[in-house]
């Protein structure tokens, strides 16, 4: 995960034209371009997974979205692309790529093999300013996850830590659990 500076009103170029021309994932954090390089088979594993197991139980008129970025309020040069996003269904019929986070139910970040606990709390308080009212982090490099609720002065509330094979326990309108059984885990470094 690589972080530049660049001036601001010229932001969602750059990304725009390094995810052309490398096919690395770019977000801007913060008013920082934050490049991610494309996700290895374990963590596409991971949020195939979750991805699986959310569609198929969510209510009518919503659906579980990857590679959809959500904007920063009031700031379209800020925006944050989850590995998979709750929205309603109606998002697979918008001409945008970016989704408004008061439509968001639901993000979920798979930890990188490489992401620093830095970038990790950088994240989270981006989407806790931007007003997501529900985040979960899953971390296949030790089994864990935490479940963050109730965004309030870009902080969560609510935290909640679990291990694989614990459900997540999801407030409505999402389904009441969210399996964890099952998803890979990195191989240690050595």
């Amino acid at each position: 995960m690589t972080a530049i500076t660049v001036r601001p009103g010229k932001l969602r170029d750059v990304a725009e034209e390094i995810e052309r021309s490398t096919g690395l994932r770019v977000q801007i954090i913060g008013g920082t371009l934050v490049m991610s390089p494309t996700p290895r088979g374990k963590h596409a594993g991971t949020v195939k997974r979750l991805s699986r197991r959310l569609d198929g139980n969510l209510p009518a008129g919503l659906g579980a979205y990857e590679v959809s970025s959500i904007t920063m309020p009031d700031n379209a040069e800020d925006y944050a692309t989850p590995d998979l996003v709750v929205l309603p269904s109606d998002w697979e019929d918008d001409d945008d790529w970016l989704a408004d986070p008061h439509d968001v139910e639901l993000a979920v970040e798979v930890i990188s093999t490489s992401e620093r606990v830095s970038h990790i709390a950088t994240k989270t308080s981006w989407y806790a300013v931007a007003g997501v009212p529900v985040l979960l982090a899953v971390d296949p490099r030790k089994g864990v996850w935490t479940l963050r609720t109730h965004p309030r002065d870009g902080e969560y509330q609510g935290v909640l830590h679990g291990k694989y094979g614990e459900p997540v326990p999801l407030p409505a309108p999402l389904p009441a659990e969210l399996s964890t059984a099952d998803l890979p885990l990195y191989t240690p470094k050595r």
